[in-house]
């Protein structure tokens, strides 16, 4: 359930790379703030909850301490923050399915929440960091990104499904891009290796906005109902509840973004699968986080941008790369040597290590079908 607190090639704590927007992989503490809106009356209810919940996660490896907190001006506003030795740990623990368990039970009492999460950069008062001990560590310096929020979902099809399912997702009416003032669909990008989807978003503004946006428009509950009776997790549109759990399970979390600064005026976008053995999908993705932030800083590097995605043992890595791409294994598997790629078998399942190194199978297996990848007009 953890995320493992070993080293893959070198280090985590180190200087934060320019080129990288989006990392939870610099050993920094992290602070999670949920906001909550609970239904008139089920104060008590939700506070029982919280308590039940509390004694759990207190025991949770990598949790520091949490607070809850209730507004002075509205009593169904809530602040629950938490503290933690690090993101993968909490990312760990908020992906599982004993995290789906565990919060069960507020649900009922909640109308709505939001989840932010930050690295701290730095603070005052208190006792001064010790940093012989390498405890209450900082993040470095803070990150410079492009104003872009990058999320997946992915979930699988039954078998014998796939073909009908891509025809759905190719030709889908996309929705409006405009959400409100602040916030505009960038990009999606859907993809499938087998039984799996994944479907990548990029939003410019706020995340949730978009999310919920999306799933109001005609078009996309058109496409969802229409794929609905192929997916392998059942999902009920006239049952709340369902849906919260499926798109809670779905949820493929962006760990790590790195930008080259290079611009092409033709590139492609490819996406490669890594399913990891049991517990080492963390430690996979920071395997391909490394090598990523090395290519940013190779000017003969093809990778343009590249974005790893992790959630328990599902690794999935989206580059954007110059167009006319020469056939090479390790570079499109994000892999510098002899010695990376017989690391990255290390930390594959068992069908996927089999391939013994041969970089070239290895990469048939990683890469996924395009089906579709559609941008949204530029501002006017």
């Amino acid at each position: 359930m953890t995320a493992t607190s070993e080293r893959v090639s070198e280090p985590t704590m180190q200087q934060a790379s320019k080129r990288v927007s989006q990392s939870v992989f610099d050993g920094s503490r992290l602070r999670v703030v949920l906001l909550v809106d609970v239904y008139d009356g089920a104060q008590q209810q939700f506070l029982e909850a919280y308590e039940q919940m509390g004694k759990q996660v207190a025991s949770v490896p990598g949790h520091v301490s949490d607070q809850l907190c209730q507004s002075i001006e509205n009593p169904s506003q809530w602040l629950i923050t938490s503290e933690w030795e690090s993101a993968p740990p909490f990312l760990a623990w908020v992906n599982s399915e004993e995290h789906v368990r565990m919060v069960e039970p507020m649900h009922s009492c909640i109308r709505d929440t939001r989840s932010l999460r930050f690295h701290i950069v730095r603070e005052t008062g208190g006792q001064a960091p010790s940093a012989a001990s390498g405890e209450r560590r900082l993040q470095t310096s803070p990150r410079i990104g492009d104003g872009v929020i990058r999320h997946a979902l992915t979930f699988t099809v039954k078998p014998g499904s796939e073909k009908k399912v891509a025809d759905l997702l190719a030709n889908y009416e996309s929705p409006e891009a405009r959400v409100d003032d602040t916030t505009r669909l960038c990009r999606t990008s859907l993809f499938m290796h087998g039984n799996r989807v994944v479907r990548a978003i990029e939003v410019r503004g706020d995340l949730l906005a978009a999310l919920r946006h999306v799933a109001r428009q005609p078009e996309i509950r058109a496409v969802e109902e229409a794929i609905n009776p192929y997916l392998e997790q059942d999902r009920d549109f006239d049952d709340q509840e369902s849906v919260r759990v499926f798109f809670t399970r779905a949820g493929l979390p962006a760990v790590h973004h790195v930008t080259s600064g290079r611009e092409s005026e033709q590139n492609e976008r490819h996406a490669l699968y890594y399913p990891a053995r049991p517990g080492m999908g963390m430690k996979l993705a920071e395997l391909l986080a490394q090598q990523d932030e090395r290519a940013a800083d190779d000017p003969r590097s093809p990778v343009l941008r590249s974005t790893v995605y992790e959630r328990d043992d599902v690794v999935v890595r989206l580059i954007d790369v110059r167009s006319g791409l020469d056939t090479d294994p390790a570079t499109e598997l994000g892999l510098a040597n002899a010695a990376q790629a017989a690391e990255l078998t290390t930390l594959l399942d068992e069908d996927a290590a089999k391939k013994d190194g041969d970089l070239a199978r290895l990469l048939t297996l990683a890469r996924m079908d395009l089906i579709t990848d559609r941008r949204s007009a530029p501002d006017a």
